[in-house]
């Protein structure tokens, strides 16, 4: 009990450590496994015991027999679920090719390179260096997105780097799996033959599995059959239910079946996948967390001092400057990345909890039938696991800057609501060379908004996804547009300090709006249009307009024309090179004004004969 309960606490110990400090969760774990296994054994024990023993010895342990592989297994399939949820194939369609050839073109080159490199370098059999090559396959999203979060890069860049980390995990554990067929099935002249049936029944029954029961769960969701509180139990017991059916008709087929049943749900139109997301997404961190410590305390010293050579180190260096990136250059040949893009997503490739999961799996089981060589497969992924997350988390951000990818400038912008307002700001933004993401909780609202060809992504704000998605991290710029004074301080209050950097603001409320002394600071556009006025102006007058400013007085005297019109209401000031500046409630001077600048602003035109008269 004191055990499994250590475990539990020590794992979300961990994961709040990697949240303070914005690292990887998988350092601190793998690190606090090899503590309390191999670590305490070795040095802290006064009888040489470890402080965890995930498998039973007779004395003690958690696990008796084969139930951690069952565990293992299992805890899997539920982290690989949860990933394929967050598959949204609309969302790649700028770097589709380039994503398809990295997992597919760029495997390959890191199977192969990889197991040459384990072979030669560390005298292993041919099956056991393949095995190898295929476990580092994977990068995984729970490593790039802490690695990635706080470095600004091109929208593109990020995304290449995501969608590989997801996409590419059930094809390493598949790789993984047809390897470790042909090192488990002997049958002499028929091997290769029989390993690839074995391979071609996974991937049939995996993906028939997965398709069909994803279609079938969304069925007895939308009808209602399963009541709301048993919604999210329910779904647990049918991804654990698949994986284990689709594994008894073809033998570790069940990881492809519960990432094709993710993909599948995560991309069709049900009111409850946000729910389903957030429930896995808690039970994946309680997961990993158990499952990280539990596999590295399962090491023993024997198997690390194996890799404690000279030798560990070179085959580190291959895999990292070599393999990947010659894996990287050859799958972007000819796609619109740059030369330092290119070079910065060689560089960062940390993988993840597929890798050390099933490499703990397979080794262990293929240790236990006496294959030669089998003791170096968890060693070496665990070595190459930890090395590539301390690598990249410590110099990814330096790394950017060197080659020249990390943008010093967020012009970004986050707007929060898809009102019809928000989506006409956003599209004349758009339309001026601006990146920008309307979010909103109004399913219809983000449906017209994608409609308008707006990037659009349906959430609550209350939640804590956001923040976590590396695709915004060009975004410098936060504007709260909804009709909730609530919710738009709440906004800004709780992500200015993440999309704000260069100026969080938002709507004047209506108390704000008929009280001249209290005007907020981040208040926007005008201290006497608040969402009502936005609206109806829009509903009337629903275009974006530009009048030219001759200096600035005539500036100051728009200004003053807007404050008695509730149908014009100044937005942005445009320069000559097109750059836009917002305008704020609390503050309408401005100084320097050019030639060609610009007054834009929302509603009907500007009455010339009013607008000379006020200016002369």
């Amino acid at each position: 009990m004191l055990a499994l309960g250590g475990i539990i606490i020590l794992g979300i110990l961990a994961q709040w450590v990697a949240w303070k400090f914005k690292i990887p969760a998988i350092l601190p774990l793998i690190l606090i496994g090899l503590l309390v296994g191999p670590i305490a054994a070795e040095f802290l024990s006064n009888d040489g015991t470890k402080w965890i023993e995930p498998i039973w010895n007779g004395k003690e342990g958690l696990f008796p027999g084969e139930s951690l592989f069952y565990f293992v297994s299992l805890a899997i399939s539920i982290i690989l679920f949860e990933g394929g949820l967050t598959l949204k194939m609309g969302e790649i369609k700028n770097v589709g090719p380039v994503i398809t050839k990295l997992i597919s073109i760029g495997s390959l080159v890191t199977f192969f390179g990889a197991a040459v490199a384990a072979h030669f370098i560390f005298d292993l059999s041919w099956e056991i260096s393949f095995l190898f090559s295929g476990l580092i396959i994977v990068t995984g999203p729970t490593v790039i997105t802490p690695i990635l979060r706080n470095i600004p890069l091109k929208k593109d860049v990020s995304a290449v780097l995501k969608w590989e980390g997801i996409l590419i995990d059930p094809i390493g554990a598949l790789v993984a799996v047809l390897v470790f067929e042909f090192i488990s099935v002997d049958a002499g002249g028929e091997f290769t033959k029989t390993a690839f049936i074995e391979f071609g029944k996974i991937v049939l029954f995996g993906a028939t599995f997965g398709f069909t029961f994803a279609h079938a769960m969304n069925f007895i969701i939308n009808r209602k059959w399963v009541p709301h509180y048993l919604l999210n139990v329910f779904a647990l017991a049918a991804v654990l239910g698949v994986f284990i059916l689709s594994d008894s008709f073809a033998h570790e087929s069940g990881l492809l079946a519960v990432v094709v049943m993710g993909m599948v749900l995560g991309n069709s139109k049900s009111p409850y996948l946000k729910e389903l997301l957030y429930f896995k997404e808690s039970l994946s961190v309680l997961l990993i967390s158990i499952l990280f410590i539990l596999l590295a305390a399962n090491i023993n010293m024997e198997e690390l001092y194996l890799i404690y050579t000279w030798k560990t180190a070179l085959l580190f260096v291959v895999v990292i400057l070599l393999v990947r990136p010659l894996g990287v250059f050859i799958s972007t040949f000819g796609s619109s990345l740059k030369l330092k893009e290119k070079a910065f997503i060689s560089w960062v490739g940390p993988r993840g909890i597929v890798a050390a999961g099933i490499a703990s799996l397979f080794g262990l089981k293929l240790a236990k039938n006496g294959v030669v060589g089998a003791e170096y497969i968890t060693p070496l992924v665990f070595m190459i696991v930890l090395g590539t997350v301390l690598l990249n988390a410590t110099t990814a951000r330096l790394f950017a800057k060197l080659v020249g990818v990390f943008l010093t400038k967020s012009d970004g912008i986050l707007i929060v609501g898809a009102s019809k307002v928000s989506r006409l700001l956003g599209h004349y933004l758009e339309s001026n060379g601006r990146h920008v993401v309307l979010i909103d909780s109004n399913q219809s609202n983000i449906s017209k908004a994608k409609e308008l060809g707006l990037e659009a992504i349906n959430t609550n704000i209350y939640s804590d996804n956001l923040l976590d998605n590396i695709e915004l991290n060009d975004v410098g710029y936060l504007m709260a547009l909804t009709g909730n004074a609530d919710i738009n301080k709440y906004a800004i209050n709780k992500f200015s300090k993440q999309f704000g950097e260069n100026g969080s603001f938002r709507l004047v409320s209506v108390d704000e709006m008929k009280d001249e002394n209290n005007n907020p600071k981040e208040g926007l556009f005008s201290h006497t249009d608040d969402f009502t006025t936005l609206t109806n102006t829009t509903r009337k007058y629903p275009s974006i307009q530009e009048i030219e400013i001759r200096d600035k007085e005539h500036y100051e005297a728009l200004i003053e024309i807007t404050n008695n019109d509730k149908d014009i209401i100044p937005l942005f000031i445009k320069d000559a090179e097109g750059e836009l500046t917002i305008i704020t409630s609390h503050n309408t001077a401005i100084d320097n004004i050019g030639e060609d600048w610009s007054l834009v602003y929302l509603g009907k035109s500007f009455d010339v004969e009013i607008v000379e008269a006020e200016t002369n």
